[in-house]
């Protein structure tokens, strides 16, 4: 009898265990899991941006939804749901007509940007997105051409220059807030910091920094080097005395890392060639 019970206690503390040992790894498992399956999405996101693919954009947003309160992860969700909006906004000023719902995409990314950095206080690549979306969408309502008075314009951008003055204290090295920081120096007169001289050498700047660091986890951002090189493309297309050759050449070692860029080998190659073409 004492045996029976003995054998029947021993199989119910094993139960027990291997029941409490069962609910530990699927927890580990599934940190694991949510992990690798944000990468994926993030993976793809990326890809959609390259290609200009608008609707694969929202529908990747969408993906990552069920991600978003997952504690291990939830600040970085925020940020790529917010980079893709980000990004279908900026891909749609390249459509021709420009679609209607840019606006609304610049809206959703700089509220999930905005998540990221409730989250995260001193998450700098979540300011530099929340800024870029909201300076974006003041340009595409016309602002800063409606706007003649200085005093309110200052204070309709103050949102924005707040969040790229705290990233460019906490990280001015950053390379996407230097690509972010050099369209807006190009179109501040020199006399006031800015030139399209001084936007050349904040994109250099960064483009020396994004070659030196890349991020060990794949769901930190780390892009910006295609990025960079695609600006210098269009500076030099674009600066007061063309250097043509320049930018082909940035063109083309953009393309070498992503050659699947819709813009850059349909759109900035196109205008380039024009160019030269014209210039002969």
């Amino acid at each position: 009898m004492l045996a029976r019970n003995s054998r029947a206690w021993w199989l119910v503390f094993t139960t027990l265990v291997v029941s409490a040992s069962a609910s530990e790894l699927p927890t580990a498992d599934k940190e694991t899991n949510t992990h690798d399956s944000v990468i994926g999405i993030v993976v793809q996101i990326q890809r959609a941006d390259y290609e200009g693919d608008r609707d694969a954009l929202n529908r990747l947003y969408d993906q990552l939804v069920k991600f978003v309160d997952e504690p291990e992860v939830a600040s970085r969700v925020r940020y790529w749901r917010g980079f893709a909006k980000w990004r279908r906004g900026i891909n749609g000023f390249n459509e021709t007509p420009t679609p209607k719902d840019l606006a609304e995409d610049l809206t959703a990314g700089e509220s999930e940007f905005d998540a990221a950095i409730q989250r995260d206080p001193n998450f700098v690549d979540a300011k530099v997105g929340a800024a870029s979306c909201i300076g974006l969408r003041l340009f595409l309502e016309g602002l800063f051409s409606k706007e003649k008075d200085a005093a309110r314009l200052k204070q309709i951008i103050a949102p924005s220059s707040q969040l790229l003055k705290e990233a460019k204290a906490e990280a001015p090295e950053n390379p996407r807030l230097l690509w972010v920081l050099g369209p807006i120096q190009w179109s501040t007169p020199p006399e006031r910091g800015g030139g399209q001289d001084k936007a050349m050498e904040t994109y250099q700047k960064g483009l020396a920094a994004v070659r030196e660091k890349q991020a060990s986890d794949p769901l930190e951002p780390a892009w910006g080097e295609p990025e960079l090189l695609m600006s210098l493309a269009w500076s030099n297309l674009n600066r007061a005395t063309p250097d043509l050759n320049a930018a082909e050449q940035y063109a083309q070692a953009a393309l070498k890392l992503v050659p699947y860029w819709h813009y850059v080998r349909d759109i900035l190659m196109a205008q380039i060639r024009a160019a030269q073409a014209k210039a002969h």
